[in-house]
């Protein structure tokens, strides 16, 4: 994974998905973070993940 932005450059991210999930981020740190809650969220997401066979909590 890397980020590229212009030299001096804070890098900035979104992640944003079709149930409504809006989020963001600013610095290194946080974008990275943001891309890895985002891969989790793909996995998770209700849209995505059909309902049918899922174990109930």
């Amino acid at each position: 994974m890397q980020i590229c932005a212009p030299r001096g450059a804070v890098p900035t991210a979104t992640s944003k998905c079709l149930c409504g999930r809006d989020r963001s981020a600013v610095g290194k740190a946080r974008v990275l973070a943001l891309i890895t809650d985002h891969e989790t969220h793909r996995d998770t997401c209700p849209l995505r993940t059909p309902l049918e066979g899922r174990t109930a909590a």
